[in-house]
């Protein structure tokens, strides 16, 4: 059964950078492309980024883009989000999402992941 486990998330200013990770345990050769989602109360998930099953193609949501990167380590079975310039908007739970071996290219599309953790909190105050 294929586990992941989100860390790196806290409290930090506007403008810092931050890295959270997620590790994958338990099965971790039968997935496919991975990505990271945020949600705040009573809104509904928002696609960060995703990358392929490889890690070499990546896709960033708008509110991503030119901030955000999604380095993945196969060999170390961990993929990470980078956010730099973090903006009090950013403050969200962060979860960490798979999909199936046979799912190779990123996705932003929520119903195509069937594994997930339990998220990390990022708050970003002003």
């Amino acid at each position: 059964q294929v586990q992941l486990v989100e860390s790196g998330g806290g409290l930090v200013q506007a403008g810092a950078s931050l890295t959270l990770s997620c590790a994958a345990s338990g099965g971790t050769g039968s997935l496919g492309a991975m990505g990271w989602f945020r949600q705040v109360p009573e809104n509904e998930r928002e696609f960060v980024a995703a990358c392929s099953a490889s890690g070499r193609s990546t896709y960033y949501g708008d509110s991503a883009k030119g901030r955000f990167t999604i380095p993945r380590d196969n060999a170390k079975s961990t993929m990470t989000l980078e956010i730099h310039t973090l903006k009090p908007d950013d403050t969200a739970m962060y979860y960490c999402e798979a999909t199936p071996a046979v799912s190779i290219a990123p996705t932003p599309r929520s119903w195509e992941y069937d594994y997930w953790g339990r998220g990390t909190q990022v708050t970003v105050s002003s």
